[in-house]
């Protein structure tokens, strides 16, 4: 079998003791083995990201927004997630990430310049992330994919999914039509037609879920939406470094 190589950079504040984040790493090795994939991925502390970005951005073709918010640095957070999407590099969110991949959208492409999330400022103005009608911490719910022309559609190959959520905030409803119609669609909804899965159209790998699919990774079966992410890292690392 063929070696692909990538050079991820996980967007996060580490936290050995996290759950989340050791299943984060777990998850890269179960599915980067049988998919072929070697190479490198490192986290990137967020509080580190302004001062480091040129380094950032040169070295690394992928990028995987992790648990694990407040981020010490949203900011910086929200620069990765802007370079990533406007340079069309693979991106994956999951718990924390989607959340920061939506307000990323809402303030740069829908000009919700204020948009703001309700764990940094309760009181903000523009609450595009909310906290959830129900705590999803360590439940697993079922979810409709509710696009079948989607790429999550296709990598998952079924139409309803069950996952696993350690989140206590989401998308807030009163955005998700502005959001998807300008482009970052809801393809995944709960039972109550909120908002678990988000994909940018026109993008070679732009996903976000509310849920961390890493959680239900093992090493007999790898999670699907993660080998995708890493196929789609190796690509973009090939198209940079064709020789390498």
């Amino acid at each position: 079998m063929k070696s692909h190589t990538i050079k991820l950079a996980i967007i996060g504040d580490f936290d050995p003791s996290s759950e989340s984040h050791q299943a984060t790493n777990e998850a890269i090795g179960h599915a980067a083995g049988p998919a072929g994939i070697t190479g490198a991925y490192d986290w990137i502390a967020t509080d580190t990201i302004h001062k480091r970005f040129n380094e950032i951005i040169q070295t690394y073709t992928s990028f995987w927004i992790a648990p694990g918010s407040p981020y010490r640095s949203m900011s910086g957070v929200l620069d990765i997630i802007q370079y990533a999407r406007t340079h069309k590099l693979p991106i994956l969110g999951t718990c924390g990430g989607f959340q920061h991949m939506a307000i990323e959208y809402a303030r740069h492409v829908l000009h919700i310049e204020d948009a703001q999330h309700a764990e940094y400022d309760p009181y903000a103005s523009a609450l595009v992330v909310t906290p959830l009608s129900c705590n999803l911490k360590g439940a697993p719910l079922e979810i409709s994919i509710t696009a079948a022309d989607s790429q999550v559609a296709r990598i998952y190959g079924t139409a309803s999914i069950t996952e696993q959520y350690y989140c206590n905030f989401g998308l807030n409803p009163a955005y998700q039509e502005q959001l998807h119609r300008n482009g970052l669609r809801i393809v995944g909804s709960d039972t109550t037609q909120e908002a678990r899965i988000l994909e940018l159209q026109d993008h070679p790998f732009f996903i976000a879920t509310l849920f961390v699919p890493q959680h239900q990774s093992t090493p007999e079966t790898p999670n699907r939406l993660i080998t995708a992410f890493l196929e789609a890292a190796a690509k973009a690392e090939a198209e940079k470094n064709p020789l390498s």
